[in-house]
């Protein structure tokens, strides 16, 4: 819990990390990095992030071989997205990672953060859930590197509705096709699930946005598309 990385350029980043007493060096493993929304951010005190999500610990039903990555960062805007990058590399480098099985995730606010990271660095990962959110990075950069991204969120989310997670969609598949990439792969590179309100209801949850960062976390076609590739 609240390790700090102190970056000559970025500040110190606080993160909390899970590696698998099977972990030794000496085959890669994959690593995950899951982002909070704004009830997790450092200032709200150390822990938070797991206190409010479940995404770290369902990633470990999927890979328990798997490095959990939870930083507390700053905002979500551009510190963060520098600070998320420097994480990554940094675990990149102090770890033996499947380059190739590099995951990641943001929800609600930590998802207009790695949105950033998408169109700054996106070579670093291998496939993005972005949950309950908006998209703020540069999609051309993101369509260069052909990253898969997953959007899923609220049909009718309290905080940003589905508007933006569809603008978001279309934006990237058009940079595909002007790409000249096929329908099938344009399919595989990018997916768009918003959830109806019977989705929540069935579940007992009444609040999309809030509700999101804890379904989504736990449903097996989500999670499994992140991980299940």
């Amino acid at each position: 819990m609240d390790n700090v990385l102190h970056s000559p350029d970025d500040g110190d980043i606080h993160f909390h990390i899970h590696v698998p007493d099977s972990y030794d060096g000496s085959e890669p493993v994959a690593l995950f990095l899951t982002l909070p929304g704004y009830q997790g951010l450092y200032f709200q005190g150390v822990g938070e992030n797991l206190y409010t999500e479940d995404f770290a610990f369902q990633a470990e039903q999927y890979d328990d071989r798997m490095i959990i990555a939870a930083p507390q960062l700053s905002d979500w805007g551009e510190t963060s997205s520098r600070q998320a990058i420097a994480l990554t590399e940094y675990l990149l480098n102090a770890y033996t990672i499947d380059a190739s099985r590099v995951f990641a995730e943001g929800y609600s606010g930590g998802g207009e953060t790695m949105s950033r990271v998408m169109g700054m660095r996106p070579d670093l990962f291998s496939a993005y859930l972005h949950c309950s959110s908006q998209w703020d990075g540069d999609i051309a950069t993101l369509a260069e590197s052909e990253t898969p991204v997953y959007l899923v969120v609220g049909q009718d989310d309290e905080y940003y509705g589905s508007e933006p997670s569809e603008t978001a969609y279309d934006r990237i598949r058009d940079q595909y096709k002007d790409r000249g990439l096929s329908e099938r792969r344009i399919n595989e590179l990018v997916t768009l699930d918003v959830k109806d309100a019977a989705y929540f209801a069935n579940q007992g949850i009444t609040n999309q946005h809030g509700g999101g960062g804890t379904l989504f976390s736990h449903d097996p076609d989500i999670m499994g598309w992140l991980f299940n590739r």
